[in-house]
């Protein structure tokens, strides 16, 4: 495993780590590309890697029969896939894909598993995070019942806003109702009203955010909920 530590950390939980601990877990990483599409892990299945992400977003789903996959939370530099280790159980809960093309700083679980032993403060961060990642499902499952589309799709918006390092971004009507759990023409219909209130231009699945402000007048509470979750556990 080549060391990256003379690359810059821009993912936030190694970055938060003591000097010591954050040199030793950049050792057991390598940087690699995050592409789009790309499926990371498989429910049940065992991890093979972890992945702190640096650029680029990737994107937890779960399925029900023969529905197209439910979006359950998204992953970007504020946190890693494969948290779940800490548990002590290898088996992947959800599917993990990028949705948004980056890079990201991976490890074997097994060097994680070992690294969790030997650094106490890593143990201790991603534990924290873990209860981060926890109430995000939580809160998502409650918005998908209890909300509707607009609000909902702002509030994905946002979040994807949040981890693509820009204001625009290719999203197709189809992909962001897959991810909703509805119909398309919900989100046709969601995504023209953002579009005439002028938060938000939309042209053959390239969206530019226009109005932060805006969308974050538009979303549910639910957006707030999650980032003032992250903001209590990691000041």
């Amino acid at each position: 495993m080549s060391a990256v530590t003379s690359v810059p950390v821009v993912n936030r939980l190694i970055g938060g780590l003591p000097r010591k601990e954050r040199s030793r877990v950049l050792e057991r990483c390598e940087p690699v590309d995050l592409v789009l599409g790309n499926i990371l892990c498989e429910p049940d299945q065992p991890f093979q890697y972890v992945y702190f992400p640096t650029t680029g977003f990737i994107s937890l789903v779960t399925t029900v029969g023969t529905h197209q996959p439910l979006e359950m939370g998204l992953i970007g530099c504020e946190g890693m896939l494969g948290v779940t280790l800490v548990l002590g159980v290898n088996a992947a809960p959800l599917c993990g894909v990028v949705q948004g093309a980056g890079s990201a700083l991976r490890m074997t679980a097994q060097e994680l598993k070992g690294e969790l032993r030997g650094c106490p403060q890593l143990l201790r961060t991603l534990n924290r995070y873990l209860y981060v990642w926890t109430a995000q499902l939580a809160q998502t499952a409650a918005c998908t019942h209890f909300h509707e589309t607009g609000p909902r799709l702002a509030r994905w918006l946002l979040m994807t806003h949040d981890r693509a390092n820009a204001d625009h971004f290719h999203l197709t009507h189809q992909f962001l109702a897959d991810m909703l759990g509805v119909q398309r023409s919900a989100v046709t219909i969601a995504a023209g009203v953002l579009q005439q209130r002028k938060l938000i231009s939309y042209t053959r699945g390239e969206i530019s955010v226009l109005s932060r402000e805006g969308l974050e007048a538009a979303s549910c509470e639910c957006y707030d909920a999650v980032i003032d979750d992250y903001a209590q556990i990691f000041p």
